[in-house]
């Protein structure tokens, strides 16, 4: 008997969630109403920005330059929303 192939699309980890909600959070806070104005502003792809706000999966070095956009610390990025 043939075992039939079960496809099962993975959700992004929690934490990619978590630093979704906290990149958009920091965006708002700044003052940035669209994630488009911010990535323009900012040198950053806005399609990929748009994806990482979305929860898509991003290199730490976008992380970093994301981080430094925002003129904080990667430890103050991680100090909200990772409990």
């Amino acid at each position: 008997m043939k075992k039939k192939k079960v496809v099962v699309k993975k959700a992004p980890a929690q934490e990619i969630l978590k630093m979704a909600k906290r990149l958009r959070e920091l965006r708002i806070q700044n003052g940035y109403t669209s994630y488009e104005s911010f990535a323009n502003e900012h040198g950053l792809s806005r399609a990929l920005y748009g994806r990482y706000e979305k929860g898509k999966d991003l290199r730490f070095s976008s992380l970093v330059k994301i981080v430094k956009a925002f003129n904080i610390s990667l430890e103050e990025f991680f100090s909200e929303g990772f409990d």
